[in-house]
């Protein structure tokens, strides 16, 4: 019987490898793109032709002389790697040596480049399988421009199969900000059919960069912090030992009580300059936000982890978007400290614009009604840790009113109390025992096992009654407590159970508290972990700044033309 077994001719190798690397115009646009930042570009201009199948990409990076360009399409070249050791320690975006070679596979491919230090340029046109078929002289600045024609051309079933124009140019703009985020020093120009597209403008930050990609979030509403990290290693006995810092993160996160989503569509991870997917890291992301966002509410989250390449295998997914990170735990752990402090609360996140939305429409309306405008020069706060808050006086037995250096705020008082509690009992949930046994009537049997399934001792007292045994240490002197339980039956994992623990134990809005109280319960909330929201998600506390005031009672404009300064 004859082999059935045979060799793959080459053009189909070719093929099935460059139907894994290119398999739409975003993956054109990417795999250049990629090209461009590891060439050293801080400015590419992107242009697409969607109907004609036709990219674009030009860069002022360091450009290719002649022999790098008639070596640049052959299968599996590359600059970038040079042994089986190198694939533990990239450094660059590409590394394969892939995409050009199954770009002239797939498509027609024309590329100029002149190196910074040559004076000439030149032009080179590839034909299948990366050969040279055409090379001349060219004038063109230093940098390299990569032109794809004709993409799928000898594969019209492809084409075919491919989403709409207008659905390839949303995936074609979605990396683009994704990689805009990995890069924000980087100038981005995109053109589609001759016409500008849009821009992304350089920024110092990633946070000044996010809000160009999510128009309707303000400056304000973010906090970026950048930390440097050690890298774990693990010794002869396996444990975690930590050496010198030399990795970073970069994390930019909107503040719960002022923005959110709908949907987990912006709780992003890159790592080493590339997104990538991390179900690991995004559950611990999404984890850390629990309890401070409202319910079915998810958080706006970037982070970027610069990290060690031998913490990392790209080898998981030809697009090299999914990876295998080492000491993901480590790594887990070091994510949620980030997102603790960029939650917590001080001068430096309190920035002269950031008012809730009533506060600032309550400002401009009184300026609109004066016959003079006034635009105060911004003022700078002293970058402090952690605010001072001293409690002034009780708001309808609602509200406390807290003075602070640069201005005042109102803050909740249950909402308040109600997170220190929550926090209080995520770190010790303790149930004590109870005499006599708290007596609860006509319970249904997934009543009794949401009781069982959070620790609680309950068991039959006689005909549709049940008896309690123990109970959360904080309701032990309520004398709702049976209520409570009852409450606690209703459904839920541990942590429901917790929230509900805390806000029927939380301190009643209409109760009179007086200076000490106040003062005790500002210096107990402000030490949480998470003080911006209650653990419903609602905001906790509403901030006037003495700017806003000054700006709202006109005093900063008779300064010198009034007695009454």
């Amino acid at each position: 019987m004859a082999s059935t077994i045979q060799a793959l001719p080459t053009e189909v190798v070719y093929l099935i490898t460059a139907g894994e690397v290119i398999d739409s115009l975003a993956s054109v646009v990417r795999e250049l793109v990629e090209n461009s930042l590891d060439a050293g570009a801080t400015r590419i201009v992107v242009s697409l032709w969607p109907q004609q199948w036709r990219i674009r990409v030009a860069d002022n990076g360091c450009g290719m002389n002649l022999d790098d360009l008639q070596q640049a399409a052959t299968a599996h070249s590359t600059s970038k790697i040079r042994s089986s050791g190198d694939l533990w320690k990239i450094n660059s975006l590409g590394f394969r040596g892939e995409a050009l070679h199954s770009l002239t596979t797939l498509a027609d491919l024309e590329i100029l480049s002149r190196p910074v230090d040559e004076r000439l340029g030149w032009r080179v046109v590839y034909g299948d399988a990366g050969e040279v078929v055409q090379v001349e002289v060219t004038a063109i600045a230093p940098g390299t421009v990569v032109t794809v024609s004709n993409l799928f051309g000898d594969c019209s079933s492809r084409r075919q199969g491919l989403p709409t124009g207008a659905q390839q140019m949303k995936a074609v703009q979605a990396t683009i900000h994704q990689i805009a985020l990995c890069h924000p020093q980087v100038t981005w120009q995109l053109w589609q059919n001759d016409r500008q597209w849009f821009t992304i403008s350089p920024s110092a930050t990633t946070g000044q960069l996010l809000t160009q990609i999510l128009p309707q979030v303000r400056q304000g509403d973010l906090q970026e912090i950048k930390l440097e990290i050690p890298d774990p290693c693990t010794d002869a006995m396996n444990r975690v030992s930590l050496v010198s810092p030399n990795s970073a993160l970069t994390l930019v996160v909107g503040l719960p009580d002022r923005c959110h989503r709908h949907r987990p569509d912006w709780v992003r991870v890159a790592i080493n300059g590339r997104m990538v997917k991390t179900p690991e890291l995004e559950q611990t992301i999404l984890s850390a936000f629990h309890r401070t966002l409202p319910r079915d509410r998810y958080p706006i989250c970037f982070l970027h982890l610069a990290i060690s390449p031998d913490q990392i295998n790209w080898n998981r997914n030809p697009a090299k978007t999914e990876i295998y990170l080492n000491e993901i735990t480590y790594w887990q752990e070091q994510i949620t400290q980030a997102i603790n402090q960029a939650l917590r609360i001080s001068s430096a996140n309190l920035k002269e614009s950031v008012h809730t939305t009533r506060v600032s429409k309550l400002l401009k309306a009184a300026e609109a009604k004066g016959g003079y405008n006034f635009n105060p020069k911004n003022s700078k706060e002293p970058d402090n840790t952690q605010l001072s808050l001293k409690a002034v006086a009780q708001v309808s037995n609602t509200y406390i009113v807290a003075e602070h250096s640069g201005g005042m705020w109102l803050v909740e008082q249950h909402i308040a109390h109600e997170r220190v509690l929550y926090e209080q009992l995520c770190d010790n949930w303790q149930l004590v025992s109870v005499e006599p046994s708290i007596i609860l009537y006509q319970l249904s049997p997934a009543q009794v096992s949401q009781l069982q399934r959070i620790g609680l001792d309950i068991e039959p007292f006689g005909e549709q009654l049940w008896a309690v045994r123990n109970l959360p240490t904080i309701l032990q002197q309520r004398e709702d407590c049976a209520e409570a339980i009852l409450e606690l039956s209703l459904g839920g994992d541990l942590q429901t159970a917790q929230v509900a623990v805390a806000c029927r134990s939380a301190i009643r809005n209409g109760t009179p508290m007086n200076l000490q109280e106040m003062q005790t319960l500002l210096d107990d909330w402000q030490r949480t972990r998470n003080p911006r929201t209650c653990p419903h998600g609602r905001p906790i506390y509403l901030s006037l700044e003495e700017s806003s005031l000054a700006r709202f009672f006109r005093r900063n404009w008779v300064i010198g033309k009034s007695h009454g300064i």
